[in-house]
């Protein structure tokens, strides 16, 4: 049911976590693979192990906030393969960790140039050719924090709430051309991008306590969900909001 065999799928911020385990799944389900990270030394050695293994992939230098990377990603994809059936925007960026008001305007330009202008880039990119094969999947990641602000992540959260808009309005715009287009919400990941959280031993008990499942997720818990959305067998899901955090959105009190 969630087989990618002849399907090409483009994923950026693909060095590490969340990126490197979706491609790591997407290419144990027969997909072919364009990664993408801002160094070409951190994602090409997801590409030589996805090859390693039997897969097919390639990797390329891109800053996921830049428009003409985001143009020569996907002529990039195309010459390799020939078609686009699958994005996941998945680069991200916060570097402002603290009470909202405490942020500069350098911190929302950062931040938004790369969390939702640059989503919004690729999705311009690729749409005309999923357009021209008759329709394709996009698979944002979003965050709960686009939900319930995160702790000392004012910014970001609010950054997240807009791909969650931007998910919802495009999927509406683009159901008509077969193209779903979803987010994905995930809680609170054990990354390197997560680090400032799991590593503050008083947080991450925190964490613990008020999540049901009574822990922080591995990126790997995600890829269910993403070979979900990024089948066939979601052809009638488009502008969901895929929720993937051990409960903690419940708001649940906890038992313990």
């Amino acid at each position: 049911m969630f087989d990618l065999t002849n399907k090409v799928a483009i994923i950026t911020g693909a060095s590490r976590g969340i990126g490197q385990a979706i491609a790591e799944a997407y290419a144990q389900a027969g997909a072919s693979l364009v990664l993408t990270s801002r160094r070409l030394e951190n994602v090409g050695p997801v590409a030589e192990a996805i090859q390693a293994a039997g897969g097919r992939a390639i990797a390329l230098a891109a800053h996921a906030g830049d428009q003409a990377a985001a143009e020569a990603t996907v002529q990039a994809a195309l010459a390799e393969f020939g078609r686009i059936d699958i994005l996941v925007n998945n680069a991200a960026t916060n570097p402002h960790f603290g009470p909202l008001l405490t942020a500069e305007a350098s911190h929302f330009d950062k931040i938004f140039e790369v969390n939702v202008k640059g989503y919004f880039y690729m999705i311009k990119a690729v749409v005309p050719a999923m357009q021209a094969q008759g329709g394709g999947k996009v698979i944002n990641l979003a965050s709960i924090a686009g939900i319930n602000p995160g702790p000392w992540m004012g910014v970001y959260s609010v950054s997240k709430a807009a791909v969650i808009m931007l998910t919802k309005a495009l999927a509406a715009e683009l159901a008509p051309a077969n193209i779903q287009v979803n987010a994905l919400a995930p809680g609170f990941i054990k990354t390197r991008f997560s680090a400032a959280l799991w590593s503050n031993p008083a947080l991450s008990a925190g964490i613990g306590k008020l999540t049901p499942a009574g822990r922080m997720a591995e990126a790997g818990e995600l890829t269910g969900a993403a070979l979900y959305l990024a089948s066939d067998a979601s052809s009638f899901t488009t502008g969901s909001v895929l929720v993937v955090d051990g409960g903690i959105t419940l708001g649940a009190l906890p038992l313990g």
